[in-house]
């Protein structure tokens, strides 16, 4: 679970964007404005990072009414192995996927992911879970996300191959997991794609 004070800050964060996004009074758009900037820093702080980072991060992107954002992962398996790949930004795995973009369905977005990241065409069959990444035991990260992960299929034979963002993709056993990227998936997202994959009647988990 994510610390509590740094969910405030992103709370506060995100209600004084709003505010300035809707508001029509000067002064309330002063004061929605420092208590931006009291939440950035407050970010900052709690994240250790500078407050550059956090602009560049959060403040920038937020216009309008904030939400959360769509990362999406899928979980493709080969004689009970599963596909991931190592990321070239900080040298750990994961499965493949990222940010949903503008104008596809999310399992359009998967799919695209999982070829760029390891060159294997594949077909979304289920969603399996729907994760609001600060209430897991993911890595900090001072914006909000939703993170969608399914099942997929691989459409052909094709050895998984690596892409512009990652070093090597390539299946593994279940008991031999490699170091995980923790602000993208954890362990425990591993293990639920295997136990949805063998109990095609569960339902996909939600938080």
């Amino acid at each position: 679970m994510e610390d509590i004070w740094l969910q405030f800050a992103k709370r506060l964060h995100a209600l004084s964007t709003t505010g300035i996004a809707f508001t029509k009074e000067e002064y309330d758009r002063e004061r929605y404005e420092e208590i931006q900037q009291i939440a950035s820093q407050m970010m900052s702080l709690l994240a250790d990072v500078p407050i550059e980072r956090i602009h560049d991060l959060v403040t920038k992107h937020s216009k309008g009414y904030v939400t959360p954002k769509i990362d999406v992962r899928g979980a493709v398996f080969r004689d009970g192995r599963i596909l991931l790949v190592q990321e070239k930004s900080d040298g750990l795995w994961t499965l493949p996927g990222g940010f949903a973009d503008v104008g596809l369905t999310a399992a359009e977005n998967v799919t695209k992911e999982i070829e760029e990241e390891a060159g294997i065409r594949t077909s979304a069959q289920r969603l399996y879970s729907l994760r609001h990444k600060s209430a897991g035991s993911y890595a900090p990260d001072v914006r909000e996300f939703y993170k969608l992960f399914f099942i997929c299929e691989p459409l052909n034979d094709a050895d998984p191959s690596p892409g512009i963002e990652t070093e090597q993709a390539q299946f593994f056993h279940q008991t031999e997991i490699p170091p995980l990227s923790t602000g993208r998936v954890i362990e425990s997202d591993l293990h639920m794609a295997w136990r949805y994959r063998s109990q095609s009647s569960a339902a996909a988990t939600f938080d």
